[in-house]
């Protein structure tokens, strides 16, 4: 069973109907032990950092979600919590991933937030996220912050800077773009999370 965790602070919708599509059944929780349980975790983010982790933590979950072993998905800002801490509500992340996140560069006739379809770079194509997606493809962005470049970075995109698109360590992966809204693209990058 997948589990998609429910902070109260994120539109799950899109993510539930995009897993729908794959015909896979999933749950939306916020129970340690419906989460514990689960086979594949989706951490959905849309919103402010430091909103989304005051509700973790009223929920008990930062202890869990750093400790699980099966895959775990962190899209958008369930992305930027895995990491140390960030510039939005200066507060702490979950620690899974090294860093800080920021603000993404003021850039001359670029908007923020960064919103729309953008291409992303391959920087390691090997990543069991990246099976079928190619340097070129296009998948859909809303953020105004930015992770680390690092050994985790995966893929890219180019905003006026470069931004990390794809992040992993072991279990944890993240995507700064919406999956579940950028089409075929995203669904198979989804596809291939949830057959690991």
């Amino acid at each position: 069973m997948i589990a998609i965790i429910d902070t109260a602070v994120a539109n799950i919708s899109s993510v539930a109907n995009a897993i729908e599509r794959l015909d896979l059944r999933y749950v939306t929780s916020s129970d340690p032990e419906v989460i514990a349980r689960a086979s594949h975790v989706i951490l959905p983010g849309v919103g402010h950092a430091q909103a989304c982790m005051e509700r973790l933590e009223v929920l008990g979950l930062p202890p869990l979600l750093r400790s699980l072993r099966q895959p775990v998905l962190g899209i958008c800002l369930g992305m930027q919590i895995l990491f140390e801490s960030t510039e939005e509500g200066d507060c702490e992340g979950l620690g899974i991933l090294p860093g800080r996140v920021e603000k993404i560069r003021e850039s001359p006739g670029l908007a923020l937030p960064h919103m729309g379809w953008n291409t992303i770079e391959l920087i390691d194509p090997s990543s069991p996220l990246l099976r079928g997606i190619f340097s070129g493809d296009r998948v859909y962005f809303v953020h105004s912050y930015r992770t680390p470049l690092s050994t985790e970075t995966r893929a890219s995109t180019s905003y006026g800077e470069t931004i990390p698109a794809v992040v992993s360590r072991d279990n944890y992966f993240g995507t700064q773009f919406h999956p579940e809204r950028s089409g075929p693209v995203g669904l198979a990058m989804l596809r291939n999370f949830l057959e690991l």
